[in-house]
């Protein structure tokens, strides 16, 4: 299944009632077996992208749709069966999962309705055992796991719907370096097996470049740059893109610190007039007062209007 994400836009109330738009306008493709990989800073529009997607929230417009079928919002009724094939990994395991019932009884929730008793019991073992887990754990209680157990045991509870596409919200941040790189492994691992297609997000670029086969880069709410990881890496077309890989640590000999972003996030109560990062770009020029649109550049999409000029230095 083939998931889309048309048009989407995303408001929450702030301050004295007014509309504050957190995603303006996305449009997204998630094929088989394909990782899509989306980052940006904190605050961007991420998680309500995802949340949105995954019909957890009700956007104020857009489209979300499974294999040509819209996707409808969680409702107190039982989902679509159909609906079953998108699911989604959160980035806190320790609030993901119930605390008061055993792995194997949360498991078994989202078996497959066609299967039951012992069935069930098994299905949801041996996607235990798919992430890397011993079959006494089915038993034990949430508190008597590691956080990156923890994270095994919730992408084993998506695994169990038989999922076609994965929604992956930030799955390693609460976790250590090295339970992030076995999570991160995993979850590459069953997509090449498995031929489902994820959404994978995260503010690590560094991350995305490994897993991700295209990156989209997300900024104040709109996709500012879409394109092959390799390419994006290599040759980043939109200066914020530039400004977060250069942000990101290096521990080769001579690397130097990495270069902080300059500016704040603009108050998404005030959007600047234009491109939203002029503010803080160090090449914006007249031309950026006007709002650009997501063009095709290089292989990709950019939206800038001095898309590949050389204002951010990429650092090697």
């Amino acid at each position: 299944m083939t998931l889309q994400i048309q048009d989407m836009v995303v408001e929450y109330r702030g301050a004295h009632g007014r509309m504050v738009r957190a995603v303006n306008g996305v449009s997204l493709d998630v094929a088989p077996g394909q990782v899509i990989g989306l980052v940006g800073e904190s605050g961007c529009g991420k998680t309500s992208l995802a949340r949105v997607a995954a019909g957890l929230l009700r956007p104020a417009s857009g489209t979300v749709l499974l294999d040509g079928v819209p996707v409808a919002p969680l409702s107190w009724r039982r989902r679509a069966s159909r609906e079953l094939g998108l699911q989604m990994v959160f980035q806190n395991p320790y609030s993901s999962l119930n605390p008061r019932r055993r792995i194997v009884s949360q498991l078994m929730d989202g078996c497959p309705a066609e299967l039951a008793g012992e069935q069930r019991r098994d299905f949801a073992v041996h996607q235990l055992e798919r992430v890397g887990l011993s079959t006494d754990v089915v038993a034990r209680y949430p508190h008597q796991f590691s956080g990156g157990q923890l994270q095994r045991i919730a992408i084993a509870r998506a695994l169990v719907a038989r999922p076609s596409v994965l929604i992956a919200d930030e799955p390693v941040t609460a976790l250590d370096a090295s339970s992030q790189v076995h999570v991160v492994t995993l979850l590459a691992d069953l997509v090449r097996d498995s031929g489902m297609g994820m959404l994978f997000i995260s503010h690590d670029l560094a991350l995305v470049r490994h897993i991700a086969d295209t990156t989209a880069v997300m900024y104040f709410g709109k996709l500012a740059e879409v394109a092959p990881s390799a390419r994006l890496w290599e040759r980043p077309a939109h200066p914020y893109t530039r400004s977060l890989m250069a942000a990101v640590p290096r521990v080769a000999a001579g690397a130097g610190l990495p270069e902080a972003l300059p500016g704040e996030v603009p108050d998404p109560a005030r959007p600047p007039q234009g491109c939203t990062f002029r503010p803080r770009c160090t090449h914006a020029a007249e031309i950026c007062t006007k709002t650009p649109a997501l063009v095709p550049h290089d292989g990709g999409l950019a939206a800038c209007w001095l898309a590949g000029e050389p204002s951010i230095p990429v650092r090697s």
